[in-house]
């Protein structure tokens, strides 16, 4: 079995299984931050895009939408995603057919988009996450859901807050002199 990052094995199940497109943006940006020499680097940012692309759709943020998933575009087409077991015809033909009905003058409510996955051993992988966590593979997006739906205004941001606040602090006494 090849061996994939677990992040992205947990973007593939929030993709899929949960449709927390925020969380899908949460859980590899971390990964592609902590591995910047990664040579699928630009691979998780288009992918990162994809997500939020998909987020702001979701929410009917149609020109954001459209900005990240023409973003998307670009670096996936360029991304070895048959490396990842992703068919890449699959998603550009799903993403150029995305974006042109999103730049159409009647947009219709949302629908998911499910990536071709053709390597059985993610998807073994992904499945078996699922399982783990109570989730079912392939299920809708929970549109009634507005604690997924509105993630990034609904989450706790209190620890985001509060290091914020301790970093200004450092700062601030680095400036004047005072330095612990």
């Amino acid at each position: 079995m090849i061996s994939f990052p677990k992040a992205y094995i947990a973007y593939l199940v929030e993709f899929h299984a949960s449709r927390d497109y925020f969380e899908c943006h949460e859980l590899l940006e971390e990964y592609w931050k902590e591995n910047p020499g990664d040579r699928f680097a630009d691979t998780w940012v288009g992918l990162i895009q994809l997500a939020v692309g998909l987020y702001h759709e979701r929410r009917g943020n149609v020109r954001g939408a459209v900005k990240m998933l023409m973003q998307a575009d670009r670096r996936l087409s360029a991304a070895p995603l048959d490396e990842l077991g992703l068919g890449k015809n699959s998603l550009q033909m799903q993403l150029s057919a995305r974006l042109i009905y999103l730049q159409a003058e009647d947009v219709t409510p949302y629908t998911d988009i499910n990536l071709q996955i053709v390597n059985e051993d993610v998807i073994l992988l992904c499945k078996q996450m699922c399982d783990q966590r109570g989730l079912i593979w392939g299920a809708t997006s929970p549109l009634d859901d507005d604690a997924i739906i509105h993630r990034h205004s609904k989450r706790d941001r209190s620890d985001v807050i509060a290091a914020r606040l301790a970093a200004y602090e450092v700062k601030k006494r680095e400036r004047s002199g005072m330095i612990d």
